[in-house]
């Protein structure tokens, strides 16, 4: 093609970056307009990022047409197809529940600042680009923005030495995560002599039938990036920067790192899954089962003996990875071929993930008062009492995340049980029911403090709530309710997701 070409190309292909596009402009725009506002305007930083998400949901939606039709932009760089509006939509509204939560929480801290807003609409952006790369490259860069936009937020409040230790922390492991998953996507280069996701899987497919069960390159291409990828998301046994950054962060960016990390990573890890490393399913499936029981064991016995909430959700967070997970492996039958439900019920677990586990962070971002950190569970004492809604969001929440019936988690829950039991896993199905049992336990420990009337000096304060707060939070239980109570749209909505994306 000659030069002209490829800018008239380019000219038509820009409308499918403009997700992506608002959230940087409005990033930027955060950033320069903080400098003209007084310190009492601060908080009008949070309305421009706001209507950065909007615009950029808005752009998303207009695109949901011609998802159906698979298109591909910047010479089959990035992809807009049903997988893109699912997870993007979903990361789209983490990022809003986010932005409405810190509102409040950075005037108590007198952060009010522009740069907050604009890291997380870059790392939001970032995000979207993983959601919809199609090329190494991109998915490479987008993952290093993202990335890097986390490890300044864990370390956002410089005057606290806990959050400069689990930014550094977050930071070294980070890198070595990354360097390794390069090392894994320059094997799968050497492989294709191309950075293509589709050209990838095409030699990765001519290699697994040339060489059965013997091809090295592969292998080790699948073991090096499955490792960076169990990074991303905090599984075991890749996990150790999970409890730091989510306690040495701000609450509402622990909710964000939280709930994005993990959305993020399962959209990259099953767009490469789906695509490059389909033809070798059974051993990936077998790997992540291993590595989805880990998560289940740490991560629930990790948190029974947690006092402190942050710490407790963290390790909490690595056991519903190990759900997810498991859902995965669901995903693939006995003979090497796709189990529908499998990768239905696990796109449905991502989706309701993000609220409920956000919401849960809200309530804690509710007890950070002037003089009080309040993020111990001693802080929730006669939550009941000093504000009933709040006392009612959180066990939502909570049932939610251990899977009890009317809520999202426990339909997303039972989804995969079944999923595991009709591709042969009915070990892995048991011992994920099992778990629930100590699971119950240590959420219903947040439950019991509710109930309490004495306790620290912040079980003591009044609660005081703000207007974006209330809204964020009503929004999650809302669709934590629904979900559990009405998950037919919702499921439609997941099975569309992966069906209508990849060709299996």
């Amino acid at each position: 093609m000659d030069w002209h070409s490829i800018f008239d190309q380019a000219r038509t292909d820009v409308v499918f970056l403009f997700p992506e596009a608002m959230l940087v402009f409005f990033g930027l725009a955060t950033l320069l307009t903080d400098f003209l506002l007084t310190k009492p305007q601060k908080s009008w930083n949070a309305l421009t990022a706001m209507l950065g998400v909007l615009l950029s949901g808005a752009s998303l939606w207009l695109l949901v047409r011609p998802a159906t039709e698979h298109q591909t932009a910047f010479s089959n760089s990035i992809v807009i197809d049903p997988f893109f509006i699912f997870f993007g939509s979903i990361l789209l509204a983490a990022t809003a529940l986010a932005i409405l939560l810190s509102v409040r929480y950075l005037e108590v801290e007198d952060e009010q600042s522009g740069e907050y807003y604009g890291l997380v609409l870059l790392a939001a952006a970032g995000m979207m680009f993983l959601a919809c790369g199609n090329d190494l490259v991109v998915l490479f860069v987008a993952l290093q923005t993202v990335a890097i936009s986390f490890y300044v937020l864990t370390g956002y409040l410089t005057r606290e030495r806990r959050a400069n230790e689990a930014a550094l922390k977050f930071m070294l492991q980070g890198a070595f995560s990354s360097a390794i998953l390069a090392y894994g996507f320059s094997i799968l280069y050497g492989i294709a002599g191309s950075t293509n996701l589709e050209l990838i899987q095409r030699a990765v497919q001519q290699r697994h039938a040339d060489f059965p069960g013997a091809d090295l390159l592969t292998f080790l291409a699948l073991g090096t990036i499955t490792a960076g990828l169990l990074f991303k998301i905090a599984a075991v046994p890749f996990h150790h920067w999970a409890p730091d950054a989510d306690q040495g962060a701000l609450a509402p960016a622990a909710a964000f790192i939280s709930v994005g990390s993990r959305v993020a990573g399962f959209a990259l890890l099953l767009r490469l899954f789906l695509t490059v490393f389909w033809p070798v399913n059974l051993d990936w499936a077998a790997v992540l089962a291993v590595a989805a029981v880990l998560s289940l064991t740490l991560g629930t016995f990790a948190a029974i003996t947690q006092t402190n909430l942050k710490r407790l959700l963290a390790y909490s967070s690595i056991a519903q990875a190990g759900y997810i997970l498991l859902g995965l492996v669901a995903g693939v039958n006995r003979d090497g071929t796709l189990h529908e439900r499998g990768l239905q019920a696990t796109a449905f677990y991502i989706f309701t993930y993000a609220f409920f586990s956000a919401g849960a962070f809200g309530v804690i971002i509710l007890l950070r008062q002037k003089g009080v950190i309040g993020d111990e569970i001693d802080d929730l004492n006669g939550l009941i009492h000093r504000h009933p809604v709040a006392a009612v969001f959180m066990l939502i929440f909570v049932l939610s995340l251990a899977g009890v019936p009317p809520t999202a988690g426990f339909v997303a829950k039972l989804l995969i049980f079944w999923s595991l039991l009709e591709t042969g896993h009915p070990y892995l199905a048991l011992m994920g029911a099992l778990y629930i049992l100590p699971a119950v336990y240590y959420y219903f420990r947040i439950v019991a403090a509710m109930w309490t009337t004495d306790g620290s000096d912040a079980a003591q304060l009044p609660l005081v709530i703000g207007v974006t707060q209330k809204f964020a939070l009503t929004a999650a239980a809302t669709i934590t309710l629904a979900a559990g109570i009405f998950p037919e749209q919702f499921l439609r909505f997941a099975k569309y997701s992966i069906l209508g994306s990849f060709g299996l």
